[in-house]
C-alpha cells in the first residue's frame, strides 16, 4: 500500500527511487522486493514514444488549506532586462491568503538557490506543511528533495501537462505579469529586484523581502 501511495504522489519515480523513500521512512525492505511488488501493482513508468508524453497517475484532489502557512505553491516566471538579458523570478504563493511570502530574482536559479531562499524564510514565517510544484529540473533536484525531507515539507508534484493542478500559482503569475512585469522596463537585475519587491509589498501584508541572486 505504501509503495502504491508513493508511486501515485511521485508519478515519475521508478522502483529504485521509491525504495530510497521507503528506507528514509525506516521500512526494512530491499530493492528486489520493492521491484517485485512495484511490477505486481502495474506501476511501471511508461512513455508514449510517438508523442513524447509521460504517463501520469492521478493522485486525486490535494487537501484544501484551512489557514495561512499550511500549503504553498511554487513556480518560475521569465522576463528580460532592457539590454535583452533574460532573468527568472521564483514565485511562492500561500494558497490560503493568495499572498506571496517570497519572490526570488536571479539570472540563474538552480535547486541550491531554491533551498537557500526557503532557508531564509524559516526564522520569519516558518515553512509550510506542503508545497505544490511542477516537475521542473530545479524542483526535482536531489538537493531540493533532500532539503524537503529533512525539513518535513511534503513536495506535492502536479501531473505533467496539467497546469490546472496548480491553479493558485497560475492565477498569481498572470496578475504579476500584467501588473508588474509588463509595465516596467528593467535596467538591471537590481532595478528588477526593487520594482518587483515594491509591487509585492502592495499585494501582501507579510514582512518578507524579495531576494536577488546572480
Amino acid at each position: 500500500m505504501r509503495i502504491r501511495e508513493l508511486a501515485y504522489s511521485r508519478t515519475r519515480f521508478g522502483a529504485n527511487r521509491i525504495c530510497v523513500l521507503l528506507r528514509r521512512e525506516r521500512w526494512a525492505v530491499n530493492r528486489k522486493r520493492v521491484r517485485r511488488l512495484y511490477r505486481l501493482e502495474g506501476l511501471q513508468v511508461r512513455m508514449r514514444v510517438k508523442r513524447r508524453k509521460h504517463m501520469a497517475l492521478h493522485r486525486g484532489p490535494a487537501p484544501v488549506p484551512t489557514g495561512g502557512g499550511q500549503r504553498w505553491s511554487m513556480d518560475f516566471i521569465h522576463d528580460e532586462l532592457l539590454d535583452g538579458r533574460k532573468f527568472r523570478v521564483l514565485i511562492v504563493v500561500d494558497q490560503w491568503s493568495r499572498e506571496s511570502p517570497l519572490l526570488e530574482v536571479g539570472f540563474s536559479l538552480a535547486g541550491t538557490h531554491v533551498v537557500g531562499a526557503f532557508e531564509d524564510q524559516i526564522g520569519e514565517a516558518g515553512l509550510p506543511k506542503s508545497i505544490t510544484l511542477d516537475h521542473g529540473t530545479e524542483f526535482t533536484s536531489k538537493g531540493v528533495k533532500a532539503w524537503a525531507f529533512y525539513r518535513g515539507v511534503e513536495l506535492d508534484f502536479t501531473r505533467p501537462g496539467k497546469p490546472t493542478d496548480n491553479g493558485h500559482i497560475e492565477s498569481f503569475n498572470g496578475r504579476f505579469r500584467d501588473e508588474c512585469l509588463n509595465v516596467h522596463q528593467f535596467l538591471s537585475l537590481e532595478h528588477a529586484q526593487r520594482s518587483i519587491e515594491a509591487w509585492r509589498r502592495t499585494t501582501t501584508s507579510t514582512g518578507h523581502t524579495v531576494h536577488s541572486a546572480t
